[in-house]
């Protein structure tokens, strides 16, 4: 399994970035890719683990078959990497840019700190795959007369609508946006993952069959019975939409926003689309105040900065982590450790252990300040602990609570889960709803790109053997 002694020989290297003053003026992705040659030397350093944490839950939501595809790339056996990482995972140039890797993490190797790069190398093999034309539709020999209809075209409906298409069933994707990719496309930056990736598996899917129907806002452009009616399965993966609320006096000031029109906003913009009447949210020659610790936190940093922000800090509720964790009581789970973005390092400042009081304002009714606390690691403020910090916008990161309860989901009336999210097991996908499926965001809560991916393959099996009553669809 790759080069035995790799792990011994050869160094950890990732990609580099380009350097902070440059990436700021521009929304392409930035990261330097490795030669070839840099790859296949970082393949060779995985280790043939006898226990490979690396692809099992701890590791790897969609379960990828990491040493395998490492050993192919040590050999340059690229196209049959394809195919091996193809078999477990839809989009790797997704999840090869965008996910936290928690691979990485469990790898054996990062006892030491030195993980295999197995992000790079699933980005790169994604890469060269649709490069070289490795990817042909897979078009289904036969039609199974059943019909499908999927609400949502986020990660987890992307997956599910491709693997329905290529076991035959006619599958309809609705999506309330001008096009598709959920939050992969409105909610992470173009800096993070440019939208023509998202556009080459759109065109992928229609050739295999796939019909996508957009500006279709299921409960409000149509009716979710009509929609029902006229297929055998619904599938509901639109997401969990609905903001935490800080619940704080003055955030309804003027420049408080939540951070997704904000993010969705911009890559409107960069992509060409209206952003219709709303009225702009933009940082250019502002003070910004970011609300949050998590990735939209950062995404919302490293977008204020391209836009010509004077300043941005970020607010995290939490202690400031330890630079190195405890691997012993970590291990090969993801650690609590001190991890800076590449938005951040362009230059944020981070206040840890700072939770928001209020939303200072003037006489026009805009905020001019935040007013903070320092907390304990209970979170409750300590004594002389408050300051403000002037801010021109703020955006409030905190996370989604639920999916959206109005329209679809309060004319379906399927039972949800204590947090407001529809209720549905990992086995069936099944809702209270008779011929009802959901995956993803809307039945999981708020969680990671590769935990939707695996969501819609499992669901897509779950439907084709409802349907069926057999299914050749992977778990």
């Amino acid at each position: 399994m790759g080069k035995h002694t790799g792990f011994l020989e050869v160094d950890r290297q990732e990609a580099r970035y380009e350097p902070a003053s440059d990436r700021v003026r521009h929304y392409n992705e930035f990261a330097v890719p490795l030669t070839e040659g840099e790859i296949v030397r970082q393949a060779s350093r995985c280790m043939d683990c006898g226990i490979p944490y690396c692809h099992g839950d701890t590791g790897c939501p969609v379960n990828n078959q990491i040493p395998d595809w490492n050993d192919l790339v040590y050999q340059r056996d690229w196209e049959e990497a394809s195919e091996n990482l193809h078999s477990t995972n839809n989009f790797p140039e997704f999840t090869g840019r965008i996910c936290p890797a928690p691979c990485e993490e469990a790898c054996t190797l990062n006892l030491e700190d030195q993980p295999v790069t197995i992000k790079n190398i699933e980005q790169t093999i994604a890469d060269r795959a649709i490069k070289n034309g490795w990817l042909k539709p897979q078009v289904p020999e036969t039609k199974t007369g059943k019909k499908i209809a999927i609400i949502g075209s986020g990660p987890a409906g992307m997956a599910a609508a491709q693997q329905l298409a290529r076991v035959g069933h006619e599958v309809h994707v609705y999506e309330r946006e001008a096009k598709a990719g959920g939050l992969l496309r409105y909610g992470i930056p173009d800096f993070k993952m440019e939208k023509h990736h998202i556009d080459w598996r759109v065109e992928q899917m229609e050739a295999e069959g796939v019909i996508f129907h957009y500006n279709e806002n299921i409960g409000v452009t149509r009716s979710f019975a009509n929609l029902q009616k006229n297929h055998d399965a619904v599938l509901l993966s639109g997401g969990a939409e609905h903001p935490r609320d800080p619940g704080v006096e003055g955030q309804d000031l003027g420049g408080v926003h939540y951070a997704m029109p904000y993010l969705t906003q911009q890559n409107k913009r960069v992509s060409g689309e209206e952003i219709g009447d709303e009225a702009p949210i933009l940082a250019n020659g502002k003070r910004v105040v970011v609300i949050g610790g998590g990735d939209t936190a950062s995404d919302c940093v490293g977008t204020a900065f391209r836009q010509g922000a004077v300043s941005v800090t970020q607010l995290d509720i939490r202690p400031q982590p330890p630079e190195k964790e405890d691997k012993l009581t970590s291990w090969p789970h993801w650690a609590i450790k001190m991890r800076t973005s590449s938005s951040q390092a362009e230059g944020a400042n981070r206040e840890f252990q700072a939770a928001t009081v209020e939303m200072i304002g003037n006489d026009l009714g805009h905020v001019t300040g935040v007013k903070c606390t320092r907390v304990d690691e209970k979170r409750d403020p300590v004594e002389n602990g408050e300051f403000i910090l002037r801010a021109d916008l703020v955006l409030m990161a905190i996370g989604f609570a639920h999916p959206l309860q109005e329209g679809l989901l309060a004319e379906l009336g399927a039972d949800l889960d204590p947090r407001k999210n529809l209720f549905a097991d990992t086995l069936s996908y099944r809702t209270s709803v008779d011929g009802v499926y959901a995956a993803g965001d809307m039945r999981r809560g708020q969680s990671l790109v590769v935990w939707a991916i695996r969501e819609g393959r499992q669901a897509a099996r779950a439907i084709d053997m409802d349907l069926m009553g057999a299914t050749t669809l992977p778990r």
